[in-house]
């Protein structure tokens, strides 16, 4: 009875002090004791940015009564009945290795009114500790630790880009990611932070609440906690198989062209729509909500803008895409190691044949392949606005545009359609130029282009602008030195060849080009490279690396020109700087 006693005057003085903090602080006062060196525009840009809500910790009374009475000492008398806390009891649950069952969690919110007549909550989480029920270390080890005592801030009228000031300045000042959160009920999202360690608050985490979704920033927020999580982080690495055939699934039954993006739709309607089960296609729409492919609200299920890109309907859908990646690549990904042990293509020792090969004699794999190629189309959003197609389309005497292994004409429509005095050339294989014939023609170009079938020795002569868009990632260095002198020989002096890539960064940064590396030698027996090496391989077939821009999606827009004719417009640039 005596430890009893002890326990609940520890407590009571715990939460009076607690009490107490919350009355005497401000959000201005309470910022740079939490955060030390926050002053001047910084701390006036947090002040109003956020506001101090509330201060919370737990508390272990035996039962109901004494945190009653626990309370009214405290003067928090008129206080609601306590409500269950789930997530603090799975975390006990799995910081303490206990049965979630025995831990009795509850949550309440006594309102508190600051020195500055703000209302403020005290939030006292409650683990019931029954006298003989064994509890007593973990409450003692608790109440030690203060895992669960935390500082919160309300985000006021957030906006993407004033939340990632606020992550930014939090992270600037010390304080590191510690979990978070998206409640769908309540429409808001949680992050979490631990204290820097010089802090003076008394606290060890803060909590940002921000009304509304905001989940592909708390991504970003988690991304920083799990790094400091290596178990947790190795396991989600170990399931992004199970994202990708999610995705796929996702998109092979059609489910995304059934559903809607303003409004929810229900489980059996969805089901009997795509032929599914409701009880498997509910599981698997759970397991996207997670990745925010949908949401989900009162009516049902509904589409996010990036699972608005698996429909097959969708400007710049991505469907093709999903398919491919879930599907012949997928299979080829699972013999990886074949490549790394022997340096034999994955695709190649799973099919007996490199995938260009393959695809060819399978039209409907073909159709997917080339259609899963122009779902990158991001990529060249920017691409017709490059000074050579733009200087190419005001010139007098008009201009042609040759798409080298140009697919099914995607991107050359594109550049036709931005510049309408531009002819086009496509050079394909005979089975993509039917396909790249027929798209173009659709969308009016066809008179304006003309179509060669063949490889890559026949690139037509006397073209002013020359494109090679991701292609020699496609192959080995002797290849990509033999696609380039084919250019080289087609070229006149004045032309300029466009090559778009993903090029790997020199200084080691993370890039999708990286990724694409692997897939290239697991799919294709191609590669990545860093620019220098492809101005080696420019070099080799007579040619000059002269300008690089950044595109979408880590690509780049590599300039080049014939070595001499590169070499005359640097001249004749010098001579104009130095007469001036």
């Amino acid at each position: 009875m005596i430890t009893t006693i002890t326990t609940l005057s520890g407590d009571t003085s715990r939460l009076r002090a607690t009490v107490d903090f919350v009355k005497e602080q401000d959000t201005a006062a309470l910022l740079p004791l939490l955060l030390p060196g926050l002053d001047g525009p910084e701390l006036r840009a947090l002040t109003e940015r956020c506001r101090f809500s509330h201060a919370a910790l737990l508390v272990f009374p035996s039962d109901e009564a004494e945190l009653r009475a626990m309370l009214t000492t405290c003067g928090l008398g008129a206080v609601p009945s306590p409500r269950p806390s789930v997530v603090v009891r799975e975390r006990l649950a799995v910081r303490h290795r206990r049965p979630v069952a025995e831990l009795d969690v509850s949550i309440l919110r006594p309102v508190v009114t600051g020195a500055d007549g703000e209302r403020r909550t005290v939030e006292v989480f409650a683990l019931t500790v029954p006298p003989g029920s064994g509890l007593e270390p973990l409450a003692a080890r608790e109440r030690e630790r203060e895992h669960e005592t935390h500082l919160a801030f309300d985000v006021v009228a957030p906006d993407p880009l004033a939340l990632r000031g606020l992550c930014a300045t939090f992270a600037r000042h010390g304080a590191t990611p510690d979990g978070g959160g998206y409640n769908a009920h309540e429409n808001g999202t949680v992050f979490y932070f631990d204290a820097p360690a010089e802090a003076k608050a008394g606290y060890r985490r803060v909590e940002l609440y921000v009304p509304g979704d905001h989940r592909d920033l708390l991504a970003d927020h988690l991304a920083g906690h799990r790094a400091r999580q290596p178990a947790e982080t190795l396991l989600r690495l170990l399931t992004g198989a199970w994202t990708t055939q999610a995705l796929t699934a996702f998109a092979r039954l059609g489910v995304a062209d059934a559903m809607d993006g303003e409004r929810g739709t229900g489980v059996a309607e969805l089901a009997r729509e795509v032929d599914a089960r409701p009880e498997n296609l509910a599981v698997l729409l759970r397991y996207l909500v997670m990745l925010g492919v949908v949401a989900e609200d009162r009516d049902g299920f509904r589409l996010t803008a990036p699972g608005a890109l698996l429909r097959a309907d969708a400007p710049g859908s991505m469907r093709a895409l999903a398919l491919m990646y879930g599907g012949p690549f997928y299979r080829s990904f699972a013999e990886l190691g074949h490549t790394v042990r022997t340096g034999e293509v994955a695709f190649d020792h799973l099919h007996g044949e490199n995938h260009f090969d393959h695809f060819a004699r399978d039209p409907e794999l073909a159709e997917l392949f080339d259609r899963s190629m122009a779902a990158g189309a991001a990529m060249f959003d920017p691409l017709p606005t490059h000074p050579a197609l733009t200087a190419a389309a005001e010139a007098p005497a008009g201009a042609t545009v040759v798409d080298v292994a140009g697919g099914n004409g995607e991107l050359l429509g594109r550049l036709l359609a931005a510049h309408p005095r531009l002819n086009g050339v496509l050079l394909e294989r005979p089975h993509a130029v039917e396909a790249a014939r027929r798209l173009l023609t659709e969308a009016g170009h066809g008179t304006r282009c003309a179509f060669v079938a063949g490889d890559f020795a026949d690139v037509p002569t006397g073209g002013d602008v020359y494109v090679l868009s991701r292609v020699l990632h496609d192959w080995d260095d002797e290849r990509c030195r033999e696609i380039l002198r084919h250019c080289a020989r087609a070229m006149p002096d004045h032309a300029d060849l466009l090559v778009v890539e993903r090029v790997l960064p020199s200084d080691g940064s993370v890039s999708l080009a990286t990724a694409w590396d692997l897939h290239m030698m697991c799919n294709v027996g191609g590669r990545e490279r860093r620019a220098d090496h492809y101005g080696r391989l420019f070099a080799d077939a007579g040619l000059a690396l002269v300008a690089r821009t950044p595109l979408p999606l880590d690509g780049h827009v590599l300039h080049v020109r014939k070595a001499e004719h590169a070499h005359r417009c640097e001249q004749r640039c010098e001579q104009r700087h130095s007469g001036r």
